[in-house]
């Protein structure tokens, strides 16, 4: 099996890439812009391995894209490059919508020219696995849970990106017949996160004894979903998944944000005590501009027809995430370095449209 992962050297693709070459021994080229988000450490599991291979590119760049797939000849495409902290969004949208949308526009366009040439049997086998997030749905009440028939209700320069770039997989699959699948999850967290996101972020920022600011007052609900049973499921969908269907990945952990950050410093006082218990840390900050109430997936879909499970649950996953974070701190590092955690998205920037 040969498959093309693009973004495979950030948080979700390093672990979808990782799972491929290590546990299943296929063939893998990861592509990457390496933007801030993105760096080759994360992969560093599987550098100088014979099935898999590094290209440096952008997913805007059309020749880029359409040699690389030439080239490499892959039986799957795993589309998960993307700009992805809704924050950044607020203040800089325009960097979302060309890699979002456009930039899964070019993949689909090299993709499809691609396909046309390929055999009967390698044409009906092959796939593109568009990847995207529960964020398109919008927000929920106290009640309910999304389904792979929520209709779309973005909030965010991010959410309303990703939900753009869906609905040109799904329509390269009617107009063209491209076989596209389309996966939607929850919150990941774990290894090799970069540490603008609330879990990583709380960490380190707990290691350092600096404040950890919350928003609002906490009350914001997500489902969290550990990273590697992401990848697993991701690497399911592109085998097994239908042609033109959507599968919900969550991982059924809701969680209050000051809950999923009381929990980490209880953690953390456990494994590295501190003078002070680090809940006494905690700063409830101005809340985010159009922030969701609450995202939760019934991933019903996915675990009856394909036969997925989440096997860490929110607690076993963040034990081995903390763990992670105190354990390789060469890999944290260099980015904290290069990012402390300074608050974003706080004020839209003006919009330069001449």
């Amino acid at each position: 099996m040969r498959v093309i992962v693009t973004g495979g050297a950030g948080f979700i693709g390093s672990a979808l890439v990782r799972h491929l070459v290590l546990e299943r021994d296929f063939e893998v080229l990861t592509i990457d812009a390496l933007t801030y988000a993105g760096t080759r450490t994360s992969l560093a599991a599987v550098e100088g391995r014979d099935n898999h291979r590094f290209l440096h590119a952008d997913i805007c760049d059309p020749a880029a894209m359409e040699q690389a797939i030439a080239s490499f000849r892959p039986d799957r495409i795993m589309h998960l490059a993307a700009e992805s902290h809704v924050d950044r969004s607020i203040t800089g949208a325009a960097a979302f919508v060309q890699t979002n949308v456009m930039g899964t526009f070019t993949l689909l366009e090299a993709a499809r020219r691609y396909w046309e040439t390929l055999a009967a049997p390698a044409r009906t086998a092959f796939r593109f696995l568009h990847v995207s997030t529960d964020e398109v749905y919008g927000s929920l009440g106290a009640e309910g849970l999304f389904h792979e028939t929520t209709p779309y209700d973005p909030s965010s320069p991010y959410s309303a990106s990703k939900a753009a770039s869906d609905h040109l997989a799904k329509a390269w699959h009617r107009t063209y017949g491209l076989p596209v699948v389309v996966s939607n999850c929850s919150n990941n967290y774990g290894p090799h996160h970069f540490p603008e996101k609330l879990i990583p972020l709380t960490i380190l920022n707990a290691l350092e004894g600096r404040r950890l600011p919350v928003y609002g007052t906490g009350a914001n609900v997500r489902d969290w979903l550990y990273v590697e049973d992401h990848a697993r499921a991701l690497d399911l969908i592109a085998e097994r998944g239908r042609p033109g269907e959507t599968y919900n990945v969550g991982g059924r952990n809701e969680r209050r944000n000051i809950d999923v950050v009381r929990k980490i410093c209880r953690v953390l006082d456990e494994r590295a005590p501190a003078a002070a218990p680090r809940e006494t840390l905690i700063a409830f900050v101005t809340d985010r501009p159009g922030h969701d109430a609450r995202y939760a997936i019934d991933a019903t879909k996915l675990e009856t027809e394909l036969g997925w499970r989440a096997r860490e649950d929110f607690d076993s996953g963040i034990e081995k995430t903390v763990q992670w974070y105190l354990d390789i701190a060469w890999w944290w590092q260099p980015l904290r370095a290069s990012y402390t955690g300074e608050r974003l998205g706080l004020a839209p920037a003006l919009v330069d449209v001449s």
